[in-house]
This record gives structure tokens, C-alpha cells and sequence, in this order.
């Protein structure tokens, strides 16, 4: 049992063992606590890997440390980070202390410095990514936002959208940066602020063909007034693929 309580000197087939329970360990944490897109990855999950990474990386260099010490140590780090992610998926409010929210960067073409140097992004790396994503020319970008994991996303106006209404001679109106109204059931309401009234709202989702907004999973409106609904699914209804 040398490969697991740890000798001065471990030999070869130790660290080979060593490294198959630590892989199928970190395997088994990972199912445990969930898939995540990679492209999505904000700090808490980054904060988590680095951390994992860095407790079970010991006893795979350093075959004198026993093994119990970093996987429960690992364990404990895996549980408190899903409690997060649970008490995140249940209550907004928390959500917005351990998520960053989308910061606008660019709006109607102009560039907001001050957002910039905000998030200490120089003006060669924002244009950088404007070359990334198509959008070479500030005239053409109604939107440009900071997501939570770092990325910047632009919102084009819609005479430039791949749909090129611009080429048909059509004038239509920019749809400007959604707002979110309705998250998991829960009214925004310092978003809905910005829009309009409770008594507006419930008359809006009454609309859309729904009682009230426990009803509604995500629910976004544009600047063009254009809405979009998406509903809450019961476990059948997934499972049906509905």
C-alpha cells in the first residue's frame, strides 16, 4: 500500500498507480459536480481547476505524500464549489455576487473608454477582438459587450446582420442590446425599470400565452420591442424532448 500512504521512495509502478486513481478521481468530481462549456468558463470554475489541480498535483510529483489527505481535500473544495452552483441556479440575487454581469463596451458605434479602462482592456486588444468577430468596422456595431467569462460579443445593427436587409434597400430598426425581464421565473426588476411597468409586463405575458411568470424560464425584450420567450420545461416535457 506504498502507492497510497506514500515512501521516500516510491517506486515507478506507485506513480502509475498513483496517477490512475488521481485521473478516475478528478473524472468522478468532475461528473459529480457537472458539465460546463469550456468556452463559458468563468472565475469560480477557474478558481476550482486551478485549486483541484494544484491539491492532487502533489502526491503525482512527491511519491512521500499519502494520497487520503489531497482527495478529501479535493472532495470538500468539489462540495463547496456545487453548493455554489446550486445556491447560484436557485437564487438570483446570490447569483449576481459570485457571476459577473455583461458590461457594455461599445453602444451605437461609439466606443466607451471609460467602460475600457474599467476593465482594464487597451484599445488595441478591444479592436483586436472586433477583427475577431467580424465587426473591423465600429459604423456596423450597434452592441459590443464584456461577458461574464471574458469574452467580447458584438451585436451588429440589423442593416448589417447576415439576413442583409441592407442589400434588399430595407430600412429597419436596430434591435439594440436585449434585456433580461424574466430569469428562472423571477421578475428583473431593476431592468424592468428601464421598459415599462409590473401592470405592462403581466399584460405582455399574458400575450405570449402565459399565466404568470413562474412560467417563463428566460424572457428578453430589444430595443425594437421584439420578445423573446423562453418556458419552463417539466421533467417530461425534456425527457419527450420538447
Amino acid at each position: 500500500m506504498e502507492f497510497w500512504s506514500g515512501a521516500e521512495s516510491l517506486p515507478i509502478y506507485g506513480f502509475l498507480v498513483r496517477a490512475a486513481i488521481v485521473y478516475l478521481y478528478i473524472f468522478l468530481i468532475v461528473k459529480i459536480v457537472g458539465q460546463r462549456s469550456m468556452g463559458s468558463i468563468d472565475a469560480l470554475d477557474f478558481i476550482f481547476g486551478v485549486v483541484i489541480g494544484d491539491i492532487l498535483g502533489e502526491p503525482l510529483s512527491d511519491g512521500s505524500v499519502p494520497l487520503t489527505g489531497p482527495m478529501v481535500a479535493a472532495a470538500t473544495i468539489a462540495g463547496l464549489h456545487l453548493s455554489l452552483c446550486l445556491i447560484a441556479l436557485k437564487t438570483p440575487r446570490f447569483r449576481r455576487v459570485i457571476e459577473d454581469e455583461p458590461i457594455i463596451l461599445a453602444r451605437n458605434g461609439v466606443i466607451l473608454h471609460q467602460q475600457l479602462k474599467k476593465v482594464k482592456i487597451t484599445l488595441e486588444s478591444f479592436m483586436m477582438d472586433m477583427r475577431l468577430n467580424g465587426a473591423s468596422d465600429l459604423s456596423e456595431v450597434d452592441y459590443a459587450v464584456l461577458e461574464m467569462n471574458g469574452q467580447i460579443s458584438v451585436i451588429k445593427k440589423s442593416a448589417y446582420d447576415s439576413a442583409t436587409p441592407n442589400d434588399l434597400k430595407q430600412t429597419t430598426p436596430n434591435k439594440g442590446y436585449p434585456t433580461v425581464v424574466i430569469e428562472d421565473g423571477h421578475i428583473i426588476e431593476a431592468n424592468l425599470k428601464n421598459l415599462g411597468t409590473m401592470d405592462w409586463l403581466r399584460e405582455l405575458i399574458h400575450k405570449e400565452g402565459y399565466a404568470n411568470p413562474k412560467e417563463i424560464f428566460f424572457m428578453t425584450i430589444d430595443e425594437a420591442g421584439n420578445v423573446y420567450v423562453s418556458p419552463k420545461q417539466t421533467t417530461n416535457q425534456v425527457k419527450k424532448g420538447r
